[in-house]
């Protein structure tokens, strides 16, 4: 009986692999999204610099061979992720967008200008600066002090408190902007 059930959900996965990659060819005929396509794909206008260079980390952390495009299975990857990734996974990936210099450790400065951005985009209304929230996010998850936060900090830190959860995680409601935006055109 869970056989059944699993090749189902297996069928619904191939179907929708099926209708993305007509949709992904559709808009994208060469089988390479670029960044501006990729912005209007989410449907995002780009109104405003905090959004954009949001949009430009999310597009560069999709790109795993760092040609500046999109190929149909970075695409289907980052889909997955965003739509029914687990949460240790949505973590890492928070992780290497916040990693600007792909050091594997995150400073102050990368973290400050994230958090910016987010506050920017989400348009928080709150007592904390970034500079604030950065340094709160330290004092909580940067265990050993040494004024960088590695990646199992980051993920242990997000976990063990909800605050930090929702700030580190990167979800400025990206999966409900892709569905909406995405049914669109398939």
């Amino acid at each position: 009986m869970g056989q059944v059930q699993s090749d189902n959900e297996e069928e619904v996965d191939l179907a929708q692999i099926q209708a993305l990659y007509t949709a992904f060819m559709k808009e994208c005929p060469s089988g390479a999204l670029h960044l501006h396509e990729f912005r209007k794909i989410f449907g995002v206008q780009s109104s405003s610099s905090e959004e954009a260079l949001y949009i430009e980390s999310i597009f560069k952390s999709f790109d795993r061979n760092k040609d500046n495009i999109l190929d149909f299975m970075e695409f289907v990857a980052a889909v997955h992720l965003v739509l029914r990734g687990k949460l240790e996974d949505r973590l890492k990936w928070s992780f290497k967008v916040y990693d600007r210099d792909e050091n594997g450790k995150l400073d102050r400065d990368e973290v400050k200008h994230i958090i910016t951005i987010i506050y920017k985009i989400k348009k928080l209304n709150t007592d904390m600066t970034p500079s604030n929230v950065c340094d709160r996010i330290f004092e909580l998850v940067d265990q050993n002090k040494d004024g960088q936060i590695s990646l199992s900090e980051f993920i242990e830190g997000a976990q063990k408190d909800p605050w930090i959860m929702d700030l580190l995680k990167l979800d400025v409601d990206a999966s409900g902007w892709f569905r909406e935006n995405w049914k669109k055109k398939t």
